[in-house]
């Protein structure tokens, strides 16, 4: 498959939740990342996904505070998060910097980070540096998270990694096709335990319903504190 192509992450959701259906919120605001609530083997579930159609799933400024509030809204109600991440990073250009990339994407952060409901993570397929650490991955406290075989867990795309780390090199393809053999797939993430399992698409409806039902008592203490300091 060409990790390049792009596909509509909402016919895999169609595939996962109970009779293909959810209601989407903001649909018509930054349509590269999707959020709604579905269920899933009758529960109700909050669901975030980055949307490859658009921008190529890259996060921005907004598509980074209208997930976040989502999943700040879910966490305030209770409702399971699942979350599918395609995400090759966070959008480049002189405008999204000068209007607070950083900051805006901190806040989706910090909303994974700070929720307490059973957060599972499916990684279709690229998942890219800090945009990926911000998608509910196992660096913010997420419970389960769960990549397909086609999942490239690095720190960017190989043909921009090979060029810096094999800079002046005569055969770059090579080392290009070589970086690729080693990181664009989900095993050296599941060696190092950032990813639970890897599984067959197929096999995702079944593994999420078991999963949510394990977690469904979850506890988790916090600090006796007012509330924490989030990145406005």
């Amino acid at each position: 498959t060409n990790p390049n192509q792009p596909y509509d992450m909402k016919e895999v959701l169609n595939q996962v939740l109970d009779d293909g259906e959810m209601f989407e919120l903001m649909a018509d605001y930054a349509p590269n990342i999707v959020i709604g609530l579905s269920r899933m083997n009758g529960s109700t579930v909050g669901v975030v996904a980055n949307q490859p159609k658009v921008l190529a799933g890259c996060l921005d400024i907004d598509a980074s505070v209208k997930a976040a509030r989502f999943v700040r809204f879910c966490d305030s109600f209770n409702i399971p998060l699942i979350t599918f991440v395609d995400v090759p990073g966070f959008l480049p250009g002189v405008g999204q910097e000068h209007g607070g990339i950083i900051r805006h994407g901190a806040k989706l952060l910090y909303a994974y980070a700070e929720a307490t409901v059973p957060k599972l993570t499916v990684i279709t397929r690229k998942a890219y540096g800090g945009a990926y650490d911000v998608m509910a991955s196992k660096h913010l406290r997420a419970d389960v998270n769960l990549a397909w075989p086609t999942a490239e867990v690095a720190v960017m795309g190989a043909k921009g990694a090979a060029e810096i780390i094999y800079r002046g090199s005569q055969d770059i393809e090579a080392k290009t096709a070589e970086y690729e053999d080693k990181f664009a797939n989900p095993m050296v993430a599941a060696q190092l335990g950032y990813v639970d399992a890897v599984m067959h698409p197929r096999d995702t409806r079944a593994r999420l319903c078991k999963e949510l039902k394990f977690l469904e008592g979850k506890q988790q203490s916090r600090p006796a504190r007012k509330h924490g300091n989030l990145p406005l």
